[in-house]
């Protein structure tokens, strides 16, 4: 159980969805959803719901209230099927935080705040890197969305809370071979057929873009290797 002495200890409401992390992993990763619910109290519901079988360590509302409902030490049951860098089971390898939106606009000024305290404090238990901190949609392309396009992943890299993106640049023509290749380097590992690689690649780095592979969508993965 968290402490009760800090200040910004999260509201503790203890979900009955977890289990033991297997194979005696850690925590590297931090994975960002977004709820889809009509609000924080629903989603809170359904994480601590025995039947729904679904839950995430910590969940942010609109207000910046944050809510706790496993511990670290736990596997929580938030991320399912997907890959990030050439691992699975991505609960055991990570901490899931749930934020208090639909997805179709952007997420609010104290919640984004609320988070920005949140994850320096996570990273520094686990020892997780910039580069640990993803999306939902990184790790499974095509089958899941969140944290969405509105979600604000530069104000995240500039705080070193993200992997800063690079600005390498961009090829003359637009090979998805090549891109593949990057995106793979960059920790995109999932199994996905071009497009949806191509889209999910966007979400996280270029969300207003569409239409087929431009020599543009290279350059955010220029610098994948650097994590500061």
């Amino acid at each position: 159980m968290p402490s009760t002495t800090d200040p910004q200890t999260p509201i503790w409401h203890p979900s009955p969805n977890f289990g033991p992390r297997r194979d005696g992993l850690q925590p590297s990763l931090i994975v960002i959803h977004y709820t889809a619910m009509d609000n924080a109290e629903v989603a809170l519901d359904r994480l601590c719901d025995p039947e729904a079988q679904v839950s995430a360590h910590y969940l942010i509302g609109v207000c910046g209230t944050v809510w706790q409902m496993v511990r670290e030490e736990d596997r929580a049951w938030h991320a399912g099927a997907g890959e990030w860098r050439g691992k699975d089971d991505i609960n055991s390898r990570s901490i899931g935080v749930e934020l208090d939106n639909k997805g179709d606009h952007p997420f609010a000024q104290p919640q984004m705040d609320a988070l920005e305290r949140l994850l320096p404090r996570i990273m520094d238990r686990w020892a997780i890197a910039p580069d640990g901190v993803i999306g939902h949609s990184d790790m499974a392309p095509g089958r899941k969305s969140d944290p969405g396009a509105k979600f604000d992943w530069p104000r995240l890299e500039n705080q070193r809370l993200a992997q800063r993106r690079g600005y390498a640049k961009s090829p003359e023509i637009a090979s998805m071979d090549e891109f593949r290749a990057r995106a793979r380097d960059a920790g995109f590992t999932s199994d996905a057929d071009d497009a949806t690689l191509l889209a999910a690649v966007r979400l996280r780095y270029r969300p207003w873009s569409n239409g087929p592979l431009t020599p543009e969508d290279f350059s955010p993965l220029g610098h994948t290797t650097l994590s500061t």
